[in-house]
């Protein structure tokens, strides 16, 4: 995929109605400081487009960003951050689960988690919400660059199974820092684009 053009679009906050958008979209999901925003970044050959920050929670909107005038993609606010209140925490799902249940553009839906950890009980909900609502989620191990390649089998094996995911369920690594696996996610969504 080349990139000619990215830009964040739309900001929609709690109370902000989703736009209606009339090209398709792309949302990422995934927990707070699991990557979303250097994937995305990475993804689109952009340092700084979706900011990256050192401290979890930062997404707290859902991002519509406009690839080439062809496509969305859609940052989803990370989820599982301690240090909200519960209140904030349950606002941001209601704000998900409105979007996943509403968006009529919406073709795809990412799920990030951590290579290094199992999934946790936040990620295993996030992946039944998907499901739930009528999607298949496409999986993308973060931070692989943190790990030994040694590992790399055997952890994709334990997010497969704690997520409960299907045989035919795909599963990407990716590593922001070596941009390893960047063309087979981007391979893979021109193929679902065709």
């Amino acid at each position: 995929m080349v990139i000619k053009s990215a830009r964040l679009e739309t900001v929609c906050g709690i109370t902000s109605k989703l736009p209606r958008n009339d090209k398709i979209e792309i949302a990422f999901a995934g927990k707070s400081n699991v990557g979303k925003s250097s994937l995305i970044n990475g993804l689109l050959n952009r340092k700084a487009l979706a900011r990256t920050s050192g401290t979890p929670g930062k997404t707290q909107t859902i991002n519509f960003y406009n690839v080439n005038e062809e496509f969305y993609f859609v940052d989803l606010p990370g989820y599982g951050y301690a240090k909200v209140s519960a209140k904030e925490r349950e606002q941001w799902g209601k704000m998900i689960e409105k979007y996943l249940n509403n968006s009529e553009k919406l073709v795809m839906v990412f799920l990030l988690v951590d290579i290094r950890h199992e999934p946790s009980a936040n990620d295993k909900m996030m992946y039944d919400w998907i499901v739930q609502s009528g999607f298949s989620p496409v999986i993308i191990a973060t931070k692989l660059d943190k790990i030994k390649r040694s590992q790399v089998q055997k952890n994709l094996s334990i997010i497969r199974k704690k997520l409960g995911m299907d045989s035919n369920d795909i599963m990407f690594a990716f590593s922001a820092q070596t941009k390893q696996g960047r063309d087979e996610i981007w391979d893979f969504i021109e193929s679902q684009m065709e």
